[in-house]
């Protein structure tokens, strides 16, 4: 099994409230030798959520230093490596990178939570849209998006929006979409970037991780080699989740290697 999960959240997110410390500790407890927290930061999230409480920026000073002293404290029983998530929209581009440069993460996720004002985990996009239209409008989002924010290593959790639409996956598919999906991987390999396999997919109820094996078979065609994994876990009970099935699922779309990254350099591990 890979030991490597480098998609999870704590406390510093605003949809999680779960100490780092208990994380960390639950990746000990599953055997893990590798972690990345990547914790939510969506400058601009849509403000009527944040009025609610739902709220993803957060102190960065004090993200590291306790991260830092997780880090010394757990040396010797797992590696963790500090991350960042960012909300990608397209008029952030000069403020990720003003503040990606800032600080020195080992790690940076970027990823789709927003689609012109809307986070689609709130249903609000699909009220008056077939789940194939908000599909298709979060994916010419997600291409907007990638024309504007460069400074990430991997972009989360390609397909994410299937999770919460109105009838799951029964209006998706990779060639449904392939016009757009094929724009977005190309974009992405073109930036020297990656994708990440998040297998909360699974968790959601749905038949696959995310991206699609079809996409990651795709990407792979393309000559895309880069791909880390990640739970998305905002439990310790859900990290590493399913990471059982991630080794077969990356070898029958090509991938020998996985990726992890220490100081936003990639590093190739075989995959097991």
């Amino acid at each position: 099994m890979i030991r490597s999960d480098f998609h999870m959240h704590t406390a510093f997110s605003g949809d999680c409230d779960v100490p780092a410390r208990k994380m960390v500790e639950g990746a000990v407890k599953k055997g893990l030798k590798t972690i990345c927290i990547t914790d939510h930061n969506d400058r601009d999230y849509p403000e009527h959520r944040e009025m609610q409480g739902q709220k993803f920026e957060f102190d960065l000073e004090e993200y590291f230093r306790i991260l830092t002293e997780l880090q010394k404290e757990y040396a010797d029983r797992i590696e963790i490596r500090i991350g960042i998530e960012l909300g990608l929209q397209p008029h952030l581009g000069q403020y990720y990178k003003e503040l990606v440069n800032k600080y020195p993460f080992d790690f940076v996720i970027g990823s789709v939570h927003v689609v012109n004002g809307k986070d689609p985990y709130y249903k609000e996009m699909f009220q008056d849209k077939s789940d194939e239209e908000a599909y298709a409008e979060t994916f010419a989002a997600t291409l907007k998006d990638l024309e504007s924010v460069e400074d990430f290593d991997v972009l989360g959790h390609l397909d994410y929006v299937v999770r919460y639409g109105t009838h799951g996956a029964q209006e998706y598919s990779y060639r449904r979409f392939a016009s757009y999906i094929d724009d977005i991987l190309r974009k992405i390999i073109d930036m020297g970037k990656g994708i990440e396999m998040n297998m909360a997919g699974f968790k959601y109820g749905l038949n696959f991780a995310h991206p699609h094996p079809d996409i990651i078979k795709r990407y792979k065609e393309l000559g895309g080699e880069i791909i880390t994994i990640g739970a998305d876990g905002h439990c310790p009970e859900h990290i590493a989740y399913d990471f059982q099935k991630a080794g077969r699922i990356l070898k029958d779309c090509g991938f020998e290697y996985y990726t992890e990254f220490k100081e936003r350099k990639p590093i190739f591990k075989h995959v097991p």
